[in-house]
């Protein structure tokens, strides 16, 4: 039985947290709290497995709160926040800081009824990740990268990522290592709307090539990767010699919208044997599928391992599935995805 500890200053979201996950059979929550003084007291108390944590309140705000939870008493925090451009950039400091799941609050980006099976998926999730907490974050470069001089470059091959929990640390250790001059790249990361922006600005911060949320229509180019927004899928597909990308609507798949198993798919069909598939840590099985279908057209894939991933969920489906033609830890994808790239001969 997992035990929850909600945190929220709005009696209401307490609420339908708790009966959400009153729906759960193997969740419990065993207290909520509408400020961190009262949430300290009954993580002594209860000893909770995972916290919810929203980032706005009174007294002391969630971020200076979960520092201080990360420091002294560290556990799976899933961070609920207002669907707004601050809570965004919040919940990405929040990552930063040692959360592992972003939600946003019921009746933003998506219903109170919807709310039970993305929320029970979520704390499974964070849960699942308890056994990394302890180990250090994942560092980007120290020193701030010098972008590329972007020459407009029609790309040739294409390298697609897909990650899930964890996958903000991931993606942003493997893009900080990549040259300014890697194939046009496309990434997936589940996250909601908005959120998908901030991280994407965060990329670009860290990383030699130029990054930014796709809007759909742009053509894929040399140094350039583009993140996938959330609520929305992201297709790539090839029109003569280009390679451009759309956004698509429809139901969600593997309950993601973005899902890493449409945009997986699209290149599989588009590019064939050019492109480079990279499935990254996360929770489920999206991606497996389309990974397979990356190598059985003739693409290189690669899998996170399981020592190095903080949910070894998505690249072990893969992997068993058969789509992961090498698995390796995190520190050795960039490596892997140059010399993949460096093979391959463009017919």
């Amino acid at each position: 039985m997992i035990k929850v500890l909600i945190v929220d200053d709005s009696a209401t979201v307490r609420r339908i947290l708790s009966e959400s996950l009153a729906k759960e059979a193997d969740i419990r929550v065993v207290a909520a709290a509408p400020d961190p003084y009262i949430a300290r007291e009954l993580i002594a108390l209860h000893q909770p497995d995972v916290m919810t944590l929203d980032i706005e309140m009174p007294r002391m705000d969630g971020l200076s709160f979960l520092a201080k939870v990360m420091t002294h008493r560290p556990m799976p925090v899933v961070v609920i926040s207002s669907l707004t451009q601050k809570g965004s950039d919040e919940a990405i400091r929040a990552l930063d800081l040692g959360a592992v799941e972003i939600l946003t609050k019921p009746g933003s980006a998506y219903s109170v009824s919807e709310l039970g099976p993305i929320l029970g998926r979520t704390i499974r999730a964070a849960h699942a990740a308890r056994h990394r907490l302890r180990q250090p974050r994942v560092e980007t470069l120290a020193t701030p990268p010098t972008k590329a001089q972007h020459l407009g470059r029609t790309t040739s091959k294409i390298l697609a990522i897909g990650a899930s929990t964890g996958g903000t640390d991931a993606i942003s250790f493997v893009l900080a290592r990549l040259s300014g001059d890697t194939p046009g790249t496309v990434i997936v990361q589940h996250m909601p709307p908005l959120f998908t922006t901030t991280f994407a600005k965060r990329l670009n911060d860290i990383s030699p090539m130029r990054v930014a949320e796709a809007a759909g229509g742009e053509e894929l180019l040399t140094g350039l990767a583009y993140v996938a927004p959330g609520g929305h899928h992201l297709v790539v597909r090839r029109s003569g010699a280009k390679y451009l990308l759309e956004l698509r609507q429809g139901p969600q798949v593997h309950f993601q919208k973005p899902a890493v198993d449409v945009t997986f798919h699209s290149v599989a069909a588009a590019a064939g044997a050019n492109a480079v598939g990279v499935i990254l840590t996360g929770m489920g099985a999206d991606g497996a599928a389309g990974l397979k279908a990356m190598r059985d057209a003739g693409a290189h894939t690669i899998g996170q391992d399981e020592m190095t991933s903080v949910v070894y969920g998505m690249p072990k489906v893969a992997f068993d599935q058969g789509a992961v033609a090498e698995q390796v830890g995190l520190d050795q994808v960039a490596p892997r995805i140059i010399r993949a790239m460096e093979k391959i001969r463009v017919e």
